[in-house]
């Protein structure tokens, strides 16, 4: 059978035959036939693809050819687990269905979804010293019944997921990990899933993992076989993805869970709790014991001394917490987790046991590695990057914010140019939304690195003229006003009442989303209408199935909700944006790269702003037709869109002959 993708992707094809109400798309077809040059020639593409090309199919068509003519490893990374399970339990198996040659398909998660039998029968055993109360108990319980059912010993697999720490026993672990030696080796859920990756043609994972693995690379280690192709799918995400998995994060629930994880005082368990009795000395127990406590009075001492230094702007500006220097507070935590990690170096020489001498191994290699994570934060020793302290919640028993300590490459575009697009592999990168204007995908070129690659833009096969109308409140104030929260309150209800409901309300704050949602649900729901709003009412999965439900429903959400939300049919004809999407303009990343810019004498208004605004307004636009059924409008309560010069920009991103109101 021929996999060309005129042939198999046309209206003779096997899958016109296969599912119902095919139609061959244009659009798909170029995109595919753009992809399979770029397979072959090892090059470097960008592909926009609008609703309803069909982009899974455009990619993967090509990349199973290569497969099965070339015998080449190809990976695909999504941004979203849900569009990763889409390819995986769908697509291919669809593809699979019509393709008589056969290829082996792997979805690959991180090392720490799978279980361990060793840890875990370890865990069993010390249940009553490593758990802090019965419920924790109770979820080591669950997980041992299901180890014996499971077949693949892989988190997702859990009818319950387990509390929160307790996975972390029983986690496969790679400072852990007795390799061949372990006794429980053969059937290893991990090493079960590399063979399976090595083994496999296609690689299906997300853009942490592969990030992950890139970072492993930069050091001379790899989690993820070697490879002949990459495709980025939801590839708009990639700088933020990047920048993340190239700095550092540390917080201080992990500071803390760790060292409770070794002795928690209040409850006396622990991993050191009760390991006398492997035969090592009680006093020199003790002696790690008492140094685990030390470190976390050291850490409590230092996360308060952190927290006061950022309220009072020493050291940190107070609104953002971006750090301005090095070395701006003490660093008290470090020498303390040293003495500690040592001590238990030195305990695991001393121990017999081989499970005792890995699990103290390995709690020493996570404690100094934790230190030295402290370290480059304090000097702030990553070229590069930026540093921030964020404020959370609280942690249970303090009153103050918990703490978080952030680094983030500020230009990923030279680190991808190194360890990425220098790599004798093709690269695909396709989104709905990678082209700020037209065909001009310059930003997005500029911010990773990836100049002379291809680039291809594609239109919706979806006609947006008949199927959609914008309105444009033209009447709102400005969104800097004292008055535009309140008098958002009036214009949603009266669009969401002229829809009957069937709506989205996106917001670009919590505050913001959250006066306003206070104000509008109880009208809402007096009116018959289902109403939720993220943070409030579930998971987001769970709040849109619920509004999925009913046709009359009413949903406010945030950045989740703009992008990534696929609701077809009446369920969804009313997305109402509330404010042109523009970055936060204090964060700390975003200010770091507005100043990189300036200084090599840029715009950073002009050459990222505004771009990165315009393709997540793009994204929100684009939750309202999935489908040539769908119809609906998006209501704008911006002016700005029609006010200011740059508003051009986004009326030039909608999409072609859609009917304009302005009101």
């Amino acid at each position: 059978m021929s996999l060309h993708p005129a042939f198999f992707l046309g209206p003779e094809s096997p899958l016109a035959r296969r599912i119902a109400g095919f139609e061959s798309r244009p659009e798909q077809l170029r995109m595919a036939e753009a992809v399979e040059a770029n397979l072959e020639s090892k090059g470097r593409l960008l592909v926009e693809a609008g609703t309803g090309v069909g982009k899974s199919f455009g990619y993967l068509v090509p990349a199973i050819r290569r497969i099965l003519e070339r015998r080449e490893r190809v990976v695909v990374c999504t941004h979203t687990i849900s569009l990763q399970e889409q390819i995986f339990d769908k697509d291919v198996p669809l593809l699979k269905a019509v393709i008589p040659d056969e290829f082996t398909t792997v979805l690959c998660k991180g090392r720490a979804n799978y279980l361990s039998l060793r840890r875990m029968r370890i865990a069993s055993e010390k249940k009553s010293k490593i758990c802090h109360n019965e419920e924790e108990e109770h979820s080591l319980e669950l997980i041992e019944d299901w180890a014996y059912a499971t077949t693949d010993g892989s988190l997702a697999t859990l009818p319950q997921l387990p509390r929160r720490g307790v996975w972390e026993h029983v986690e496969s672990d790679a400072g852990n990990c007795m390799g061949r030696r372990c006794p429980t080796y053969d059937k290893c859920f991990y090493q079960s899933a590399r063979r399976r990756m090595e083994n496999a043609d296609l690689l299906i994972c997300n853009h942490a993992l592969f990030f992950s693995d890139l970072a492993l690379r930069v050091r001379g280690a790899a989690f993820l076989p070697s490879y002949d192709h990459v495709i980025f799918d939801e590839a708009h995400h990639l700088e933020d993805v990047a920048s993340g998995h190239f700095g550092l994060r540390i917080s201080e629930y992990r500071v803390r869970h760790l060292l409770r994880t070794l002795y928690n005082p209040s409850t006396s368990r622990g991993t050191l709790s009760g390991i006398e009795a492997s035969g090592l000395p009680a006093d020199e127990v003790d002696g790690v014991i008492n140094l685990v406590i030390e470190a976390q009075g050291a850490a409590e001492d230092f996360f308060d001394e952190v927290h006061r230094a950022v309220a009072a702007g020493k050291g940190a500006s107070p609104s953002s917490g971006r750090v301005s220097a090095p070395d701006a507070f003490s660093n008290t935590l470090s020498p303390a987790l040293g003495d500690l990690s040592s001590a238990l170096k030195l305990l695991r020489e001393r121990a017999t046991d081989e499970s005792v001498q890995f699990d103290l191994g390995s709690a020493s290699e996570r404690v100094v590695a934790l230190g030295a994570e402290i370290d480059l934060f304090i000097g702030q020793g990553v070229p590069g990057c930026v540093y921030w302290v964020e404020r959370g919640k609280p942690l249970h028993g303090s009153r103050r914010p918990s703490i978080t300590l952030s680094g983030a490459t500020i230009d990923v575009g030279p680190v991808l140019q190194e360890h990425l697009f220098s790599m004798d592999v093709s690269i695909t990168m396709t989104s709905a939304t990678l082209a700020a204007s037209g065909d001009d995908f310059s930003h997005v070129v500029g911010r990773l690195g990836c100049d002379g690659a291809k680039t291809l833009a594609l239109g919706s096969p979806f006609d947006y003229a008949s199927q959609m109308r914008v309105i444009i409140d033209r009447g709102m104030p400005p969104p800097e006003s004292p008055e535009a929260v309140r008098e958002l309150v009036p214009r949603i209800l009266r669009q969401i009442d002229e829809t009957g409901g069937g709506a989205f309300v996106l917001f670009t704050s919590f505050r913001t989303l959250r006066e306003v949602a206070e104000r509008c649900a109880p009208v809402l729901r007096a009116a018959g209408h289902p109403v939720f709003i993220q943070g409030e009412d579930g998971e987001r999965g769970q709040i849109l199935k619920r509004f999925r439900e009913h046709e009359h429903s009413v949903l406010f959400g945030t950045a989740s909700f703009w992008e990534g939300v696929d609701v077809r049919g009446r369920a969804l004809r009313n997305v109402i944006i509330t404010k042109l999407p523009f970055d936060v303009p204090d964060h700390p990343l975003i200010q770091a790269r507005h100043e990189r810019i300036e200084s090599l004498g840029g715009n950073s208004f002009r050459d990222d702003q505004l771009p990165r605004a315009v393709l997540r307004f793009k994204q929100g636009v684009g939750r309202l037709i999935r489908s040539a059924s769908d119809a609906g409008r998006v209501v704008v309560l911006d002016p700005r869109i029609v006010t200011k010069s740059y508003g051009k920009r986004f009326l030039d991103a909608l999409p072609e002959g859609v009917a304009l109101d302005r009101v």
